[in-house]
């Protein structure tokens, strides 16, 4: 069978959030079998649960961000993505996350410092299966026309693969690898993609720091690009590292459906607001989707029922 994961010890993290620039404390614990991944804002007096649904994301402007049902004007917890997409990679399908503020922490712009502490933490099976969602039927949202086109799908596969293409008006940006696939079950999520750093242009972060966004941003946590070069004084991770962080994001997103995919996805010019679109456009379709279970680990997509591997 394969089973579902939790940790087998809660680990914490400390850092600031990218656009309050304030600190922010997290804990993460583990969580019985069929619980799925909560966040609970302990900083509230009494403690709000949002468990982590396509239903309760509210925002998609800036980042990924939940509140309970969906409701824009409630508690809410934003920049979820890429602790999302650390479980994802590491397969962990219950979860308790107390935060003590609005927005997890940006740590180091990637995945990879929430990889490092889910593992240090342990990462134990439990004695009930995993439930996949199984795309059955192709689904697929478009935004936009000529150069501002943009559009994300999901086909039936047996595994999960994800393919991400993006196109950028600036030099620096072009002179890189513009398009990645990736497989999931290839047990390469840590080397390949989680290192992977947000990025912004400085035209764009001077204007949201007008607005009072990006107050935690620096070249700590992101890769901070102007008109013609990267700034940071170490270079890029990855020579893709741009297109791979899309497709870090869009694990992240996607992991809002509450299970694991079955599906190939893939993506051109997306984000936030149309991975959404698109899962919500799955769900409302009961015809294009179904939730299994491998009680045989030989039928489960090859990569799926293994442990992944310690630092």
């Amino acid at each position: 069978m394969v089973k579902q994961r939790t940790l087998k010890s809660l680990t914490r993290a400390v850092g600031v959030g990218i656009h309050s620039g304030q600190k922010v404390e997290l804990t993460l614990q583990p969580a019985p079998p069929d619980t799925g991944l909560v966040f609970r804002r302990v900083d509230l007096c009494p403690p709000v649960e949002i468990p982590v649904t396509a239903a309760s994301v509210c925002d998609t402007r800036m980042a990924t961000t939940i509140s309970p049902g969906g409701d824009p004007g409630g508690p809410k917890v934003q920049t979820i993505e890429h602790l999302l997409s650390a479980c994802a990679g590491l397969g962990l399908d219950n979860l308790i996350i107390d935060i003590n503020a609005d927005e997890v922490p940006i740590l180091d712009g990637s995945a990879s410092s929430f990889v490092f502490l889910l593992q240090s933490a342990g990462i134990q099976q439990q004695d009930a299966p995993k439930k996949f969602l199984r795309v059955k039927k192709p689904v697929e949202v478009r935004q936009g026309e000529g150069k501002k086109l943009m559009w994300a799908r999901l086909e039936p596969h047996h595994g999960y693969t994800l393919s991400f293409e993006i196109e950028f008006d600036n030099p620096a940006v072009a002179a890189t690898g513009q398009q990645f696939v990736f497989d999931m079950g290839s047990g390469a999520y840590k080397k390949e993609i989680a290192r992977a750093r947000t990025f912004g242009m400085t035209s764009d972060i001077e204007l949201m720091r007008s607005r009072g966004l990006t107050l935690g941003g620096s070249m700590d946590n992101a890769i901070v690009v102007d008109d013609y070069k990267v700034l940071n004084a170490e270079g890029l991770r990855y020579d893709d590292e741009f297109v791979k962080h899309k497709i870090l994001d869009a694990i992240g997103d996607m992991q809002v459906v509450g299970h694991p995919l079955l599906a190939a996805y893939t993506s051109f010019k997306g984000g936030h607001a149309l991975n959404n679109k698109l899962l919500r456009a799955l769900l409302a379709d009961p015809d294009a989707y179904e939730l299994v279970q491998f009680d045989d680990e030989r039928a489960a997509p090859a990569g799926f029922a293994e442990l992944a591997p310690a630092w």
